[in-house]
């Protein structure tokens, strides 16, 4: 199967009082470059996270967001800093003497002093917390690579016909090759009869500028090759696998086939097949794009 660098995936699970969300969504890209987006307590996680997608993902530009939420009642806490607090007392003390003042701190105010009383976030189990965000990376990758097999498909079965399309082109062009230089030759000798009106016409002479005729529009070669690149990328998509590289390569050498054909074409019909193989081509190169 092929796939498309387009997709989406979304999974989320709730596991206790935990919450965690991840959506992925990709586009056309050179290689692999994934951006993620996620809350700073799970930054530690992003090197696995990155490792984890490799074993879904080969190519594409990848937005990941990811949310977490904990509700657990008890993953704060207060704490009470006694030696900032004593700190605090002494120096009120100091001053209520140095400014003949009562000391009039009470305990509620002192708890207000700055880092006396603070909130503290209690440690999380990274390892059960992996567990989880892993779980939810599985599920989000799974749908989006369902999602690009699925725009794959549909990718193969377009360009498989497009291709198919080219091969009738190239049929035609194979065809009505020879059918030129013998209408060539019927020209050029009712043109030498009639300069030469009874005179014996030299077959040997005639045979040579046909010879060269044919070996100027001759595209032989060039049509072998054609043919063999459209039945090579036909195989590639069936097979399947990661092949957008390989097939953007044979649709170059595909393009330059077509070129040399247009360039040697003597020939309004073949002329104009040449230039529906091109745009065939271009088409073919613009979908190969999409490809993994």
């Amino acid at each position: 199967m092929i796939k498309s660098m387009t997709g989406f995936g979304r999974s989320e699970i709730v596991e206790g009082d935990r919450r965690i969300t991840v959506e992925m969504k990709s586009v056309n890209h050179r290689y692999l470059d994934v951006t993620i987006k996620m809350p700073k307590k799970l930054n530690f996680f992003e090197a696995a996270i990155r490792s984890e997608l490799k074993n879904y993902i080969q190519r594409g530009k990848v937005d990941i967001f990811i949310s977490y939420e904990d509700y657990t009642e008890s993953n704060i806490c207060v704490k009470y800093n006694k030696e900032l607090a004593a700190e605090y007392v002494k120096y009120l003390e100091q001053m209520a003497k140095d400014f003949s003042l009562d000391n009039d701190v009470r305990v509620s105010a002192l708890s207000r002093y700055p880092e006396v009383l603070s909130m503290e976030e209690q440690t999380v189990d990274e390892e059960e917390l992996w567990q989880i965000l892993c779980r939810t990376i599985e599920q989000a990758s799974g749908s989006f690579v369902e999602t690009r097999i699925k725009e794959g498909e549909n990718l193969k079965n377009d360009l498989i016909a497009k291709l198919d399309g080219m091969l009738a082109h190239v049929d035609f062009i194979t065809a009505r090759s020879p059918q030129i230089v013998e209408q060539y030759r019927k020209k050029l000798e009712e043109k030498v009869k009639a300069l030469l009106e009874d005179a014996q016409i030299d077959e040997s002479r005639l045979l040579m500028e046909v010879t060269i005729f044919a070996d100027k529009v001759c595209v032989d070669e060039e049509l072998v090759r054609l043919r063999s690149h459209i039945e090579t990328m036909k195989e590639n998509l069936v097979q399947g696998g990661s092949i957008g590289r390989k097939l953007d390569f044979i649709a170059q050498e595909m393009n330059r086939e077509a070129n040399t054909i247009l360039s040697k074409a003597n020939d309004l019909e073949i002329s104009n097949r040449a230039i529906e193989l091109k745009t065939e081509i271009e088409k073919v190169r613009e979908q190969i794009q999409n490809i993994e």
